[in-house]
């Protein structure tokens, strides 16, 4: 099945290097960001678990979760965060599934059904699809959808961004503009009449009928 935003994320149960976990469970009431990997003992991906376990602090401070996938058994994933230690100098805080049946890499279409039953055997490049980013809300709807590929590691500080948005332009109506961050001015959404973006903002500058800029709310 193919996945976009908005959807449901596909609830799964799976083997971490935590333990048994349901993932919707696991999420709770919060949100929560699930990255993928073709497989362990890959280069680009041990730099990129030990970014985001130098990171876990700043995601928490959102309220988000953050969980990892390898196609690769679980067995294997210790030895793995041994070098993501000596490669990053960060231990993994946080579960790395094990996705050894790929179950979880078809429920999320980062392979065909047609992929087979095992992660033995195969190589990063028979995987190499499984290099998704996804952001889960609280109500468990995807809000963000992000595939690199494997020569190309991935900016978590662009992650971290975007969530800021996000979560600024659930609670808000406002959206956010190309390459803003966190104090950026902000676009007040069509949804909002000129009266009452006064009433809800105060002074706004209209720079196209449509493209209406003020002070970010506070959160």
């Amino acid at each position: 099945m193919s996945l976009r935003i908005n959807d449901i994320a596909p609830d799964f149960t799976a083997d971490t290097s935590v333990g048994p976990i349901g993932f919707h469970e696991w999420i709770g009431d919060g949100w929560a960001v699930l990255f993928s990997h073709p497989k362990n003992f890959t280069p680009v991906c041990t730099t990129e678990l030990g970014t985001m376990a130098g990171l876990q602090d700043e995601f928490a401070r959102r309220g988000v979760k953050i969980i990892g996938i390898s196609v690769d058994p679980v067995e294997n994933h210790d030895k793995w965060k041994q070098d993501i230690k000596v490669a990053t100098g960060f231990d993994l805080g946080y579960p790395l599934i094990g996705d050894k049946n790929l179950k979880v890499a078809k429920l999320y279409d980062m392979l065909p059904a047609g992929a087979g039953e095992s992660s033995e055997g195969r190589t990063p490049a028979d995987n190499a699809t499984v290099r998704s980013v996804f952001v889960i809300g609280p109500d468990k709807k995807i809000k963000l959808i992000l595939t690199y590929p494997m020569t190309t590691g991935r900016n978590f500080d662009e992650i971290l961004r975007a969530i800021d948005s996000i979560q600024l332009t659930a609670k808000h109506q406002v959206a956010t503009p190309a390459n803003w961050k966190q104090g950026d001015d902000v676009i007040i959404t069509a949804a909002v009449s000129n009266e009452d973006a006064v009433k809800r903002f105060g002074a706004y500058e209209t720079v196209l009928p449509y493209l209406r800029k003020t002070k970010q709310p506070a959160a």
